[in-house]
């Protein structure tokens, strides 16, 4: 992992060696003027600061094999395969997400963060876009950041003596199904899994600090289903509120997607959703996580 090479706050950096324009006011900004396959160090420490401060980069006009896909993130930190998805041929890795024209499901379709259901979660996740469909099919980002620093003092005191409950495989799901239900039943999009795969659960902190930057974050998404020592009574109405705190408007940024754009983001500040409004397209991306620590 890169050390920032600054001692200026990351909110007042200035970058020099390539374009950034910032898509929203609460987090996320494209990246022009870069090739991800021939970065120096310097040019790679400004690429981190501003993944840290931006949270969410939209890296445009990348052109990489499944390889140099890897050997830019091995850049970030150790590699981490993804628990239900099966990898790519050769890439043990990456994973592939294709919706093809005629499925109607999508994959990640709720406001989550990935991995949170396991001891240590991904820090980072990065897709590479392969096929794009002509319109839709973007992805929407919100900043837990923005989530914690909203609450009142009273809700942060409280919370912070809590922990969530993260369940890889829930039936708490639109469907009613299990992840592996759905698969099985061929209803969700992803590869199938071998059906003794263990389910994976965890209990993280609801507010998780940053361990880079810091900053305190709101760390409740789709996979957590109920707050350690609660009921799922007692759990439901607090939960709920805080995912529709997390994702409000004023907190997110959109990313539309080009053949050729590396998205990637941190997984310990942020949410992802992606819309399902192309049908009739194909939409194929290579996805990358990168190894976090535990949450504290």
């Amino acid at each position: 992992m890169a050390e920032v090479a600054s001692d200026k706050p990351l909110e007042s950096r200035e970058y020099t060696r390539f374009e950034v324009n910032p898509i929203a006011g609460a987090l996320g900004a494209e990246i022009r003027g870069v090739n991800v396959n021939d970065m120096d160090d310097e040019t790679f420490d400004d690429l981190y600061a501003a993944w840290l401060q931006y949270q969410v980069l939209a890296i445009r006009d990348q052109k990489i094999t499944p390889d140099q896909q890897k050997a830019f993130g091995l850049r970030f930190g150790e590699l981490q395969p993804h628990v239900f998805n099966k990898p790519i041929d050769g890439h043990p890795e990456i994973t592939e997400i294709l919706k093809k024209e005629d499925e109607t499901q999508n994959n990640g379709g709720r406001w989550h963060t990935d991995q949170q259901y396991r001891t240590e979660p991904a820090k980072m996740t990065m897709l590479y876009a392969l096929e794009m469909p002509p319109h839709g099919g973007d992805t929407c980002f919100a900043s837990t950041y923005l989530g914690y620093e909203a609450l009142s003092d009273g809700m942060k005191d409280m919370l912070s003596e809590l922990k969530g409950v993260n369940n890889g495989d829930s039936k708490k799901h639109p469907s009613g199904l299990s992840r592996m239900e759905r698969q099985n039943a061929g209803i969700a999009t992803m590869a199938q899994i071998d059906p003794g795969e263990a389910v994976t659960i965890s209990e993280h902190p609801i507010i998780r600090t940053h361990p880079e930057t810091g900053r305190k974050a709101l760390y409740v998404g789709s996979h957590t289903e109920r707050i350690s020592g609660w009921t799922d009574a007692e759990s439901e109405p607090l939960l709920s509120y805080l995912k529709v705190h997390n994702g409000q408007t004023h907190h997110t940024c959109r990313v539309q997607w080009e053949v050729g754009t590396i998205t990637m983001w941190d997984n310990r500040c942020c949410l992802h959703l992606a819309l399902n409004d192309y049908h009739g397209y194909r939409r194929r991306v290579h996805k990358l996580l990168i190894k976090g620590d535990t949450p504290f």
